[in-house]
């Protein structure tokens, strides 16, 4: 992949890393049964089964961890589906999976309903991947467009409605703008990555709606299921314009805008914009709740502004003995230099310095 010299280099300057988790419930009655081992990153006597659920937006990273996991650990079974990021963390409460994937932290209305389900213990958020969302679209014959977080407040709330429009035409003097209609993807099941964007628009551009991972049906637009749905959508629609994680965006070679940081600076996505932005984020959380701040509105020279962190939303005591081990063993594989390494084929900047650190520490207090 053409980014492949470049997420390394990511690494070096201790970004942190795109793609997320997800899996799905499909086991009969929700339950999950696992382990008759001690927890570690590659153990072949570890055994077990366990059900996740969540964030689309990494299904890439998850499918590569499980084949590598469970080619070390063949008695362990990993089973996952990418049903969205809010489908995950109800899954989740609802006891039905041992760890959900999700695009955003756990909300304050969410947390007390997570802790119950986990009893003796709390739920907590582990970073353990992070990444850029990338503004796509389908507009043949032109390149690198630009486009400020107000314009695009304007595009998704269906103000701005053909790509000649005056408002884009300021922000792109030199491109041939046809007076295409424009076709605004959003997710259509509730997602991470629209609530990070919305996020985004709210912080930055005039967004008239809270932020939420369900988008508001007064902004309009057409929904697509899934990062792959926003991904095939683009791809097929001539005007459209979507926003998605950046891997199945570069694995689907779709066209990718500049957009303007807090700076004015309309910048291009790559894994060394969006890092400077993730290297400014702080942790909100106490104690291994490691959920995150991020700084939408980033005046950081070459900066990219819209990025996600996905976490592993677990139990840090609480678990059934038989999940937690297996949940530990894998969250302490992806964790890894393997585990994180294994992402940059797939469009992933790895985790690294501190954040990393503190990563590894919440997942060795899984009891």
């Amino acid at each position: 992949m053409k980014y492949a010299g470049r997420l390394a280099a990511v690494a070096v300057v201790g970004a942190l890393s795109l793609a997320a988790c997800g899996t799905d419930n499909n086991a009969p009655g929700g339950g999950t049964t696992a382990a008759s081992a001690p927890a570690a990153g590659n153990d072949n006597g570890l055994s077990g089964t366990i059900q996740a659920a969540g964030s689309s937006a990494q299904a890439n990273a998850i499918t590569e961890w499980t084949k590598n996991f469970t080619a070390t650990n063949s008695g362990v079974t990993i089973n996952y589906q990418p049903s969205g990021s809010g489908a995950g963390v109800q899954s989740f409460i609802q006891g039905t999976v041992s760890f959900a994937g999700s695009d955003s932290a756990l909300k304050p209305e969410e947390a007390p309903q997570a802790d119950a389900r986990c009893k003796t213990g709390k739920a907590i958020n582990i970073p353990m991947v992070t990444g850029p969302i990338a503004v796509v679209y389908n507009l043949p014959g032109v390149e690198g467009l630009q486009l400020s977080p107000k314009t695009l407040a304007g595009i998704f709330n269906s103000k701005i409605v053909k790509w000649d429009d005056a408002t884009i035409k300021a922000e792109n003097p030199d491109a041939k703008l046809p007076s295409t209609p424009i076709q605004a993807f959003h997710r259509s099941d509730e997602s991470g990555t629209s609530d990070n964007f919305t996020k985004f628009l709210k912080a930055t551009g005039g967004w008239a709606y809270e932020p939420a991972k369900a988008w508001p049906a007064e902004a309009k637009g057409q929904g697509a299921k899934g990062s792959d749905g926003i991904a095939s959508s683009i791809k097929d629609t001539e005007g459209a314009i979507s926003y998605v994680e950046l891997s199945f965006a570069e694995n689907s070679s779709l066209q990718k805008a500049k957009v303007a940081n807090g700076a004015n600076e309309y910048v291009e996505l790559t894994p060394e914009s969006a890092a400077k932005t993730i290297e400014s984020a702080q942790i909100k959380g106490t104690g291994n709740d490691l959920a995150l701040s991020i700084d939408y509105a980033t005046k950081t020279a070459g900066a990219y502004p819209i990025v996600l962190v996905t976490y592993e939303i677990t139990c840090e005591k609480g678990l059934p003995a038989d999940q937690s081990k297996v949940v530990k063993a894998f969250l302490t594989y992806t964790a890894s230099d393997e585990g994180q390494s294994a992402l940059k084929e797939l469009g992933y900047a790895p985790l690294a310095g501190t954040l990393l650190t503190k990563v590894r520490s919440a997942v060795e207090a899984i009891s």
